[in-house]
């Protein structure tokens, strides 16, 4: 009996030894498991402070070059085209030929005129005689006063009829001269012109249209916004020290520009008002119809926070960006927005300069999230102020 006793005893102790062991190893199997869940409960993000700088703001607006006087030729008068001097696509100085209507027609019509001119001449002279021999006759009361009255009336007549034949020969002659069309102004002629052999109207048939190309002009538009920031560094004429123009290859021109013309008002539609900016063009590198960009300089914001543009949050009407605060936590701060600058925003309000700026990972978080913060720098998110220091302003 006492051994069996001694036994079962000892059987007692080897269970609940067995049973606070695996209680142990329960509770530091959930302890463990509580510590690891818990260290993946913290998103890792990736983090920066704000730039703080002095920042030279200008301003970029989408434009087209046109030529600064573009002309339709059309001839004066109507026929066909009997020789063309030019092909499309040529230069063309002012005063050359172009094209040279059939003149026969005209031709006629000035020996015509010319003959009747001639005639009414002759009669003009014949009565300026007879009257000058009443007039002697009515001295010695030879003739009636009425008769000398009537001889005056006639010349007078007749000196019309020279007048309205010597009109009728300058038309004439005017219409012989317009057989032959000139250029208007030195400048390039547009592919669009017609060929020799086709029938010119007058006034309607655009024969070739010439552009200058030295100086050339680009026009864009801009709102009400842009123009009251930039106005104050424009004179009265408009004029602007820092217009620059950047082709649709990136490349900036070499020649520097000035705005030259501004619109009376906005457009009714759009909110806009078109300038035009005249810029040099002695190698014919801008062509109309070519779109680039024109880029005014702005003013300077000193002191400016800079935080990338990817680390913005835009709902609705309101900006957000999310910080790393004092708790290790991801912190919402709403903010206001100011111009564009490369990658960046000028925050206005809401960051200083101290703040993390969680700019990788705000997908996985929320206001109050655990986050595992590292510092990055702006090279190593490719973040730049100058691969595009210009704000986006396109009208």
């Amino acid at each position: 009996m006492l051994l069996g006793k001694i036994i079962k005893n000892h059987r007692i102790l080897i269970a609940s030894i067995l049973i606070l062991g695996l209680s142990g190893v329960i509770f530091f199997y959930y302890s463990n498991d509580n510590t690891i869940h818990a260290d993946e409960k913290k998103v890792k993000v990736k983090i920066m402070h704000p730039l703080q700088q002095d920042i030279s703001l200008s301003y970029k607006y989408v434009g087209t070059v046109k030529a600064e006087d573009e002309i339709k030729i059309q001839s004066n008068i109507s026929g066909k085209i009997k020789e063309k001097y030019v092909k499309g696509g040529q230069y063309v100085r002012q005063g050359q030929a172009l094209y040279e209507i059939d003149s026969r027609q005209y031709e006629s019509a000035l020996l015509s005129a010319r003959a009747a001119l001639e005639q009414s001449k002759a009669i003009l002279h014949n009565a300026e005689i007879d009257l000058a021999r009443d007039e002697k006759l009515l001295a010695s009361s030879a003739v009636s006063e009425q008769k000398v009255t009537t001889q005056q009336s006639q010349v007078r007549q007749n000196n019309a009829v020279v007048a309205a034949n010597e009109a009728l020969v300058k038309k004439a002659q005017e219409d012989l001269d317009d057989t032959v069309v000139y250029a208007p102004i030195s400048g390039r002629l547009d592919l669009k012109d017609v060929p020799a052999g086709t029938y010119a109207a007058a006034g309607s048939t655009t024969l070739a249209t010439v552009g200058t190309s030295d100086p050339t002009n680009v026009q864009f538009n801009i709102s009400e916004n842009e123009y009251l920031k930039t106005i104050s560094e424009w004179n009265d004429e408009g004029e602007n020290k820092t217009v620059n123009l950047i082709l649709s290859n990136g490349k900036e021109y070499p020649l520097p520009g000035s705005i030259f013309a501004v619109d009376r008002s906005l457009t009714e539609n759009t909110g806009s008002l078109t300038v035009k900016a005249l810029f040099p063009n002695p190698d014919n590198d801008l062509l109309p119809g070519m779109f680039a960009r024109v880029r005014i300089s702005g003013p300077v914001i000193p002191n400016a926070i800079l935080v990338p543009q990817r680390a913005v949050q835009q709902l609705l009407d309101k900006a957000f960006v999310n910080i790393v605060n004092n708790n290790g936590e991801a912190e919402a701060r709403e903010v206001k927005l100011g111009d564009k600058v490369g990658s960046y925003y000028i925050i206005e309000e809401g960051i200083k300069a101290e703040d993390q700026i969680i700019v990788e990972g705000l997908v996985k978080i929320e206001d109050g999230t655990n986050v595992e913060a590292s510092a990055v720098i702006p090279e190593e998110m490719g973040f730049s102020l100058t691969e595009d220091t210009e704000t986006n302003m396109d009208s």
